[in-house]
């Protein structure tokens, strides 16, 4: 009887909206799972703002909409429907004539759930992605409504537009917080030292911040070095790099959990890879 591809290894796995879902595609493989939920998200804590730019945007205030994350449509629709359910018919029809900009997979997935598709989809699932794809497009005059990343002001991202020409208005519809708390993440951190992990995966951005924030940064870097880091996309994969830790592994050319979880099992499997005998 052969063996499961990941029979063996010990895969830490810091998701939180689909920790489950993750952690099943990876046991299913024979792998030790070890859940570590590092941060959660939560609906902004007031949910006004986000109210009054949805009502704007209904009102046809937006000529382009981009969209950075699918959580972030579902936090504004989601908002609508706890506080003003009454808007969802009128959001839903200016975002059907507004144009569409996705950021990457997820955003295009969220468009689907309402029927939609996006009228430009980002060269890579990145912000310099975003701003390569609409390098060319003629944005002087035109009002662009652009929803964070969380609460992060993507500057670049703003600064561009804004040189272009275009007026933006932006919207942060969730926040992340903390999850797992501070001991149980240091415990990681000691399992990754011991050599006890061979893997960290890492989905989010928030995630490696949050795993910084609990130890000194030589400590989490020496323990990094000890554990095969894989991202599931570019965004992450810069996050990791800009900390100076190495990325070993990350999806060719999809950048969500089954295509990483394909790349663990190619890279980590009993027949070859990292760490093979």
């Amino acid at each position: 009887m052969n063996a499961l591809p990941l029979q063996g290894r010990t895969i830490a796995v810091p998701e939180t909206r689909e920790l489950e879902v993750f952690a099943s595609m990876l046991e299913r493989r024979g792998a030790q799972v070890i859940r570590c939920p590092l941060v959660s998200i939560k609906d902004a804590p007031n949910p006004e703002p986000v109210l009054a730019w949805s009502k704007d945007f209904a009102r046809g205030a937006c000529d382009d909409l981009i969209l950075l994350t699918g959580e972030g449509l579902r936090r504004i629709l989601s908002c609508i429907d706890h506080h003003a359910p009454g808007l969802r018919p009128s959001f839903l029809e200016a975002l059907e004539r507004a144009r569409k900009i996705t950021r990457g997979p997820k955003p295009a997935r969220a468009l689907r759930e309402l029927g939609m598709k996006p009228d430009i989809a980002a060269v890579t699932p990145t912000t310099e992605g975003v701003i390569a794809s609409l390098r060319e497009q003629a944005l002087s005059g035109r009002s662009v409504g652009l929803q964070l990343y969380g609460t992060e002001p993507n500057v670049p991202l703003v600064s561009f537009l804004e040189a272009a020409g275009a007026a933006v208005s932006t919207v942060a519809p969730y926040i992340y917080a903390d999850a797992a708390d501070d001991a149980t993440v240091r415990t990681l951190i000691e399992r990754m030292t011991a050599g006890e992990v061979d893997v960290i995966a890492f989905t989010s951005t928030p995630q490696v911040e949050r795993l910084f924030s609990v130890s000194a940064e030589d400590v989490v870097k020496s323990a990094l070095e000890k554990t095969t880091v894989a991202a599931v996309g570019p965004v992450v994969a810069e996050t990791l790099t800009a900390r100076g830790i190495h990325v070993e592994l990350m999806p060719a050319d999809a950048f969500f959990l089954k295509p990483l979880t394909a790349a663990l099992e190619k890279a980590l499997g009993v027949e070859g890879g990292i760490g093979s005998t």
